[in-house]
């Protein structure tokens, strides 16, 4: 469902910018092998590839391009930090784009873990790695579910329920506010870039920590 929440995404995103797909394949479910894919890739030379396998699609992206030695001159796909593609891959890696909730970079901040900063200094002391978003996601819901109790008063369901529903917070994941739907409206999700072996916020420009990289140099 996430994958293919993605791709309706995009669809929709092409659409409205006079984009077109040359490529629409579904990886594997096992997600052990892209070569056909990449195997078109190399035929039709897209400008850009999006890939959304998660984790195991994020690797196997990576170390199948490089294998393969294919040519694009852009790459994103999700969940590279959670696959460790640069600590996995190295140079192989640099380049990716790569959607997020989080960057560490990021300027938001609470009173309970102080800075976006912070809270991945915390974590990795902690446990030995840099916390993907999806581990400041949880924090920060921990936030959120602990404000929506104070201020409901008690641990009535429907009670609680309101109180979320109204919750208009800071946190060190950003902004939290929901619309009807339950969706928190209030932060925009990043885009970063493997530069130097280092993640790099490149969108939102308000948000960006350096300048995008492209095109990709060609493997030969």
């Amino acid at each position: 469902p996430f994958s293919q929440d993605i791709r309706e995404g995009l669809m929709q995103d092409a659409a409205q910018y006079g984009m077109r797909f040359v490529i629409d394949d579904k990886l594997p479910p096992e997600l052990n092998d892209m070569a056909t894919s990449l195997i078109k890739v190399k035929a039709l030379k897209p400008d850009m590839l999006i890939i959304s396998g998660h984790s195991k699609g994020a690797a196997l992206a990576v170390r199948q391009l490089a294998e393969m030695r294919v040519d694009v001159p852009m790459v994103a796909m999700t969940h590279c930090d959670s696959a460790q593609i640069i600590e996995k891959f190295g140079k192989d890696a640099e380049y990716m784009l790569c959607a997020s909730q989080w960057a560490a970079t990021l300027s938001y901040s609470d009173r309970w873990f102080g800075s976006a900063g912070q809270f991945a200094e915390l974590f990795e002391e902690t446990y030995d790695y840099a916390p993907p978003y999806q581990a400041a996601e949880s924090a920060a819901s921990v936030l959120v579910y602990a404000d929506a109790l104070t201020r409901a008063g008690k641990i009535d369901p429907e009670a609680v329920r309101d109180a979320l529903a109204e919750t208009d917070m800071e946190t060190f994941f950003g902004k939290v506010k929901f619309n009807a739907a339950g969706v928190n409206i209030a932060k925009p999700m990043v885009l970063f870039q493997v530069q130097d072996g280092n993640y790099v916020v490149v969108a939102p420009s308000q948000w960006a920590a350096g300048s995008l990289r492209h095109p990709i140099p060609p493997w030969s």
